[in-house]
């Protein structure tokens, strides 16, 4: 029995060894992460497969194979894939705009599209030095197509260039047809509504707290909110979308509002290229850089729009003018142009067609002093007698189609310059005027056709240098009143002065009710 056991323990030696031998080929290397074991499995896996003549000769070579093909896979996944350009992943989004659908050169023959003829317009902004290039004009040019072919639009303009520190901004001005843009804005008014809705909630939230724990309540009031223009009139009359670049989504901005407007005038803010992105200003603007930039786009609008001198006139059928002024025109058929020589003299031959925006924010000046039921109904719960102010004067800006002679300069510099492209060839030249108060703001004018057009940072010439607004006085924290104001305290003099007089006044009452004590018992023994 003894050499059987001998024999057993032997075996069990050598599988140890042997699985401690097969471990050690299994330990990877800390360099390459590879490990023997696995090494030589395939390379006798190569010479299987291959059966090389003389193999214990170029058994090396053969792992030397197998270790270069094993690190250059790795190497491959490891290398980082060259990232595209920005001229790549631009080219890439602005590959749609070149591509026509089947049916698209029938539509465009029998169907009249608002397109606007752009490339007719850069010729004669390029006669005066103005323009984007030919190639960023062709891509606009697609791009509005684009933005033509998906919204039911009635009138589409390009409007201009806002430029940005990251991005800038391709404008267009739009006017949907009859109905079309109550539908899609339908969408918007349901978001407005919810977020009411939840800060209504807040509200009731914040009225439940301050019932457990009341809180000392302000007595500021708020100045009232003018109410915003409707669509389709005033600083609203026409609707604008963005882009970063041609080809990218066409971005509509929001409707703006007075609150917007007044405080734009009052900032100075570069644009970033981002819609999201916050204005951090004082004082506070109320919405992000959409609302700023349509808010800039309106003022802009208002200030530089310009036109030949009797290319619109007044509808005749329409009444006399209203309160506000006439803000509706209609094209003359009449109009035969105006010599260019002569528009390019004097700022007479050109005319605003858009509308003043007035110092309330709007174009047609709103009574905040009138009086609803609501309040009326307030103020007799209240029962509150206060001097009701004067009626405020209404505030009427300069009508529409007024000269621009009649435009103020600013800190002696004046509003408006006006050239001819060429001296050499005046027959063939085109009457333009520059904005000095809008800077990047052009316009041109031959025979019957001329066009606006806006290029610039989007900010207003001040003539001086800007200085932010003071903050207002801050509100009292209390009334001040004789019952809470300090006074000094009576010197020793004082006092007995006070005391002796208290006494004496209160042996006068005593007195005279003494007297008035005798009268009454007199009576009663008269009687």
């Amino acid at each position: 029995m003894e050499p059987v056991e001998g024999v057993a323990n032997e075996q069990d030696q050598s599988q140890l060894a042997a699985l401690n031998f097969k471990a050690f080929l299994l330990k990877r290397s800390t360099k390459t992460n590879l490990s023997l074991y696995d090494h030589l499995t395939r390379v006798l896996i190569k010479v299987m497969d291959e059966r090389p003549d003389n193999a214990a000769d170029v058994f090396e070579d053969l792992s030397l194979e197998v270790k270069r093909s094993q690190l250059q896979d790795r190497q491959s996944t490891l290398r980082p894939s060259p990232e595209p350009t920005a001229a790549l992943t631009l080219a890439q989004q602005q590959k749609g705009l070149f591509s026509q659908g089947a049916g698209d050169e029938q539509e465009e023959g029998l169907v009249e599209t608002p397109l606007p003829n752009l490339a007719e317009q850069s010729f004669y902004f390029e006669q005066v030095g103005v323009g984007l290039g030919r190639e960023e004009t062709q891509r606009i040019f697609l791009a509005l197509k684009q933005l033509v072919d998906t919204h039911p639009l009635q009138r589409c303009r390009f409007w201009g260039k806002i430029l940005g520190i990251e991005a800038n901004y391709t404008v267009a001005e739009v006017e949907y047809r009859d109905g079309a843009e109550e539908e899609e804005g339908e969408a918007e008014e349901t978001h407005e509504d919810e977020q009411k809705e939840g800060d209504a909630r807040e509200k009731d939230e914040e009225e439940v707290v301050e019932e457990v724990d009341p809180l000392p309540k302000s007595t500021y009031k708020p100045p009232p909110t003018v109410p915003k223009e409707p669509r389709g009139s005033g600083t609203n009359k026409f609707t604008y979308f963005v882009c970063r670049e041609p080809g990218l989504p066409w971005v509509r901005l929001p409707d703006i509002t007075p609150a917007h407007i007044t405080v734009a005038r009052q900032i100075r803010k570069l644009f970033t290229g981002r819609l999201d992105a916050p204005i951090i200003s004082y004082p506070p603007f109320p919405g992000n850089e959409a609302n700023y930039l349509r808010a800039q786009i309106a003022r802009i609008s208002a200030g530089t729009q310009v036109s030949p001198l009797g290319f619109y006139h007044f509808d005749e059928e329409e009444g006399e003018e209203e309160e506000g002024g006439r803000d509706n025109f209609v094209e003359n058929p009449n109009f035969e142009g105006i010599p260019v020589q002569e528009m390019a003299e004097s700022l007479s031959a050109w005319v605003h067609h858009v509308q003043h925006i007035n110092k309330q924010g709007r174009c047609v000046w709103v009574n905040l002093a009138e009086k609803t039921e609501e309040d009326f109904e307030e103020e007799a719960e209240e029962e509150e007698k206060e001097e009701q102010p004067d009626e405020p004067e209404p505030e009427v800006g300069p009508p529409l189609l007024t000269p621009l002679s009649e435009d103020a300069e600013i800190n002696n510099t004046p509003p408006w310059s006006i050239r001819l492209s060429s001296h050499l060839i005046p027959q063939y030249a085109v009457a333009y005027v520059r904005s000095n108060l809008w800077p990047g703001a052009h316009a041109y004018a031959c025979g019957r056709k001329f066009e606006n057009i806006y290029i610039g940072w989007g900010l207003k010439f001040l003539g001086e240098p800007y200085t932010p607004p003071v903050p207002p006085q801050p509100q009292q924290a209390y009334p001040s009143g004789p019952e809470i104001t300090e006074a000094l305290d009576p010197s020793l003099e004082e006092e007995q002065a006070l005391k002796a007089a208290l006494e004496e006044q209160q042996a006068a009452q005593e007195e005279n009710e003494g007297l008035e004590g005798e009268e009454e018992e007199e009576e009663e023994e008269d009687d």
